[in-house]
């Protein structure tokens, strides 16, 4: 644990942190939840365990941003140019920030989240890195190669800075620093800007720091923390070991933790668990969690989207029970943070596979795997729970169980066909996360039989028409649906009857027959017998009438009536058919030469709204000759489709002198 995470409630769980996770299964935990942060570019961060919240350091817009344990936004401290470093003191209740821009220290009330001082450190100085221990804030500064370590003394009177402390130890970067109240009267130094990756361990108990031991560790370090009992460090690195143990007494490794390539942060809980986390944007998985220590494999997760984790951006809740994980960005307006809730658990993968086609009745095999990062115990069972259509909610039909490698294999004989799906499931634990995958099949049923009468049958306009479905065989279901589509896209598809067939497996309907019509039969199908649709399309003609008026008498020629007209009179033929937006009808003339009918013309017209049409024939008019009209609504051609052809009777005349 490191100062800027250190609290009194941590102490409190330092103590009693074997008594607290020692026995008992986990409950259920919540979901874990990212969040976006306001901050830019994230420098620095520290848990403030005793307020409850967290602090942020945002580079590029020279602020500070307070949230609290959800993510939620509570102060935002502004006017610090270039700010990076954090360190918080649980025993003044303040957070020191290093502003390197502005060449000084600011101190903020943890509490009121405001500034309550400030150190200037000396111009050109660009302080960049803090810590506090004892009533002393110990910070580094310069650059490059002329990089030192320095202090502010707060034990007298009034603040006291002093420079190039570094008890002649020559630094390529300013160093970080990092404390703990458990290691009283010591200072880690770090170079974290060179490959050799030194460490210094400084005695800091005269307030004049002396070397007590350094060592290089062959990397770049990024983040260092202190175990529990404040004896040792835990470092994450570029190079070498990327995570390892080293003892405080004289930097001896201790523990090296296998994972990451490059370690970007690492975090101690209050029980020791160590959480370390990657900055690299293709390395997975990114977050580590050792929670059987270095020699076991760690619980690992994928966290990022296009980056990786932030360095120094790993914290547990003062309790141990969550983990926050700021993410790396420096080029948006936010920055990402999750919020583990269960983070000692290892994550479980499911996996399920089966044949894409089966036969119902016949044994199918469904296999897949249960992973994680350390391997589930062999025997581990899983729930199998099978979904079809005679258990639309889903049946239990037994477990499976992992074997060595994680692998599960079993049997089932569908008793029902259709689509049927299986669910594994592992039900998680103290350990190991919930997990579940399934797998569909399509199993296979018989045909079955339907039937639907008057296909391509042709009725008067306006007649009802029964319509007849006929249902073979099935299983258990007995439903027929009944649909009418009139046609045109103003009339749409409508279920007009749904019910169980009768004992012979009928099933009608009356259609009122204004329009050709697409009747549909349907049958859902059961389990053990497939859907099928059927469809019937019966035609309606329209009402189609013809009169002729002007004519000054009525005789037959024949066994035919004939209307007599005046040469100079010209005949009115009125049409009556039943009307439809746009509709038209076709007059047709033919006239009788030498007792055969020839046509002498045809043309449309447009009908009323009242679907009445009255065209007058004009003259001059030949005698003698007998003549014949009729009106007709051709599909199609009469400016719609939604009936069929239909001719009105002929009517005859004849012009006389």
């Amino acid at each position: 644990m490191r100062t800027r995470r250190i609290s009194t409630a941590t102490a409190f769980a330092v103590l009693f942190s074997s008594v607290v996770l020692v026995g008992g299964s986990a409950s259920t935990a919540a979901a874990d939840s990212r969040v976006q942060v306001p901050v830019t570019w994230l420098s620095d961060s520290v848990l403030d365990g005793a307020n409850q919240r967290l602090f942020l350091s945002d580079r590029s817009s020279g602020k500070i941003v307070a949230s609290d344990f959800s993510g939620r936004t509570l102060a935002t401290i502004t006017g610090l140019p270039g700010v990076t470093d954090l360190a918080l003191s649980a025993e003044t209740n303040t957070l020191y920030a290093a502003v390197p821009y502005a060449d000084k220290i600011v101190a903020v009330d943890a509490s009121k989240l405001r500034v309550t001082a400030e150190y200037p450190t000396g111009e050109g100085t660009k302080p960049s890195t803090v810590a506090y221990a004892d009533g002393r804030i110990w910070f580094g500064h310069g650059e490059n190669w002329d990089s030192a370590l320095g202090s502010v003394d707060l034990t007298g009177a009034e603040p006291v800075v002093e420079l190039d402390q570094g008890a002649g130890f020559n630094w390529s970067t300013p160093p970080t620093l990092h404390t703990d109240p458990l290691a009283a009267g010591t200072l880690v130094a770090v170079d974290s800007g060179i490959s050799n990756g030194p460490i210094v361990v400084y005695d800091i108990t005269t307030g004049v720091p002396a070397i007590r031991v350094h060592e290089n560790t062959d990397g770049f370090i990024r983040d260092v923390d202190f175990t529990p009992d404040g004896q040792n460090i835990v470092v994450a690195g570029r190079r070498g070991p990327s995570v390892a143990e080293y003892r405080l007494s004289d930097l001896a490794e201790q523990r090296v933790f296998r994972g990451p390539k490059e370690g970007a942060s690492i975090a101690v809980a209050p029980d020791g668990t160590v959480a370390t986390g990657t900055a690299d944007w293709f390395e997975a998985p990114d977050l580590y969690v050792y929670t059987r220590g270095a020699g076991q494999t760690g619980s690992t997760r994928n966290l990022h989207d296009t980056t990786g984790l932030a360095e120094r951006g790993l914290h547990w809740s003062p309790d141990g029970t969550k983990l926050f994980a700021l993410h790396d960005t420096h080029s948006g307006p936010t920055t990402p943070m999750t919020i583990l809730t269960a983070p000692r658990s290892y994550v479980t993968t499911t996996t399920a596979s089966a044949p894409a086609k089966a036969t119902r009745g016949k044994a199918l095999t469904v296999s897949g795997r249960t992973s994680a990062s350390l391997p589930l115990p062999a025997g581990t069972q899983l729930a199998v729970v099978r979904t079809d259509m005679e258990s639309p909610k889903g049946k239990a039909i037994g477990s499976a169980k992992v074997d060595a490698k994680g692998k599960y294999t079993f049997k089932d004989t569908p008793p029902a066909g259709g689509k049927v799906t299986y669910k594994v499931t592992f039900a998680g634990n103290g350990s190991y996360t919930k997990s579940a995958a399934s797998a569909s099949v399509a199993v296979s049923r018989a045909a079955v039989s339907l039937k639907l009468n008057r296909n391509k049958a042709l009725y008067a306009y306006n007649k009802n028409v029964s319509f007849t479905a006929t249902l073979g065989k099935t299983h258990k279901n007995r439903v027929v649906e009944l649909w009418a589509d009139p046609f045109g896209a103003d009339k749409p598809k409508k279920l007009v009857k749904k019910a169980k067939v009768n004992s012979k497996g009928n099933l009608s309907v009356t259609v009122n027959m204004k329009r050709d019509t697409t009747v549909t039969a349907v049958f859902a199908g059961d389990a053990r017998y497939a859907p099928k649709t059927v469809k019937s399309t019966a035609y309606a003609k329209v009402n189609a009438s013809l009169k002729l008026s002007k004519h000054y008498k009525t005789a037959k020629i024949g066994k035919t009536s004939y209307a007599y007209y005046s040469k100079k009179k010209n005949p009115d033929f009125t049409t009556n058919m039943t009307y439809h937006k746009g509709r038209k009808h076709l007059l047709t003339l033919q006239l009788n030469y030498q007792g055969t009918w020839y046509d002498a013309g045809q043309q449309y017209f447009g009908l009323g709204s009242s679907g009445k049409s009255i065209v007058t024939l004009e003259g001059p008019h030949d005698v003698g000759y007998k003549m014949r009209v009729r009106t007709s609504y051709i599909n199609g051609s009469s400016g719609d489709s939604v009936n069929s052809t239909t001719h009105s009777a002929w009517k005859y005349f004849i012009f006389t002198k």
